[in-house]
């Protein structure tokens, strides 16, 4: 496993290397957004499976790397960030973020983090969505709208094309498709997406998830995929 860090501050740099390396971690880390770009997308290309983003940088700020790996890859995304507050924490998550982890931190937390977010972006619930109808006719996928569920391979596509998902909102796809045509209230989902690593998803971002979700699986002129019922939760309609 290899982890992406991009962090300017050498000692929490040499801090992370140090306890993923006894983590059994590779590590890459940057110390500002150009060379983590070049990384991401240039000739240097990177491979790895979690990244770890500082918001502010010297040359610019953590988001702009965090769309950049958005438009190729749903590799698992933690935020370090000292910017501890609603709007910072809420951008992170629009822009494709899995998680945050405020500054100062626990190094403790952070691996325990690290390892639910790799643990999710595996996919292994992939398989729970089957309904007994599903099971009983061998059926691998799903449509939700216009896009099919491939509940084998954990892929969502749309005219041929990958819909990169991020592991909370593949996490949440699985809730709604597990439940169709019934009303998911905010509690169930949000005890549905709890993770023992810590609280990933709370009653303050499911929206923006949900919404997030929406863009991605919706385009101008469907049938909308997520139903809201306001005050009370969302519904995913049957086929």
């Amino acid at each position: 496993m290899k982890v992406f860090i991009v962090e300017d501050d050498p000692i929490i740099v040499e801090g992370l290397k140090v306890a993923l390396t006894q983590e059994k971690y590779e590590t890459a880390a940057f110390g500002c957004m150009n060379d983590a770009l070049d990384a991401v997308g240039g000739a240097k290309e990177v491979h790895f499976d979690v990244c770890l983003l500082d918001i502010n940088l010297p040359d610019g700020d953590g988001y702009q790397i965090c769309k950049a790996i958005r438009e190729k890859s749903d590799v698992p995304i933690i935020f370090l960030t000292a910017c501890d507050d609603e709007i910072h924490t809420v951008l992170a998550l629009e822009q494709g973020a899995d998680d945050y982890i405020s500054k100062p931190f626990r190094i403790r937390e952070l691996i325990a983090r690290i390892k639910a977010v790799i643990r999710r972006s595996g996919r292994s619930a992939a398989t729970e969505v089957r309904t007994e109808e599903d099971a009983a006719a061998g059926a691998d996928i799903i449509k939700i709208g216009r896009n099919e569920l491939n509940i084998r391979t954990g892929k969502v596509m749309r005219g041929g094309e990958e819909i990169f998902l991020s592991a909370v909102e593949y996490r949440l796809l699985l809730t709604f498709a597990g439940s169709r045509g019934q009303l998911l209230t905010r509690q169930k989902i949000l005890t549905d997406m709890w993770d023992s690593a810590g609280d990933f998803v709370n009653d303050n971002t499911l929206t923006v998830y949900v919404r997030r979700l929406r863009k991605k699986l919706e385009e101008e002129g469907d049938e909308p995929v997520i139903q809201t019922v306001r005050g009370i939760g969302y519904r995913m309609d049957a086929e």
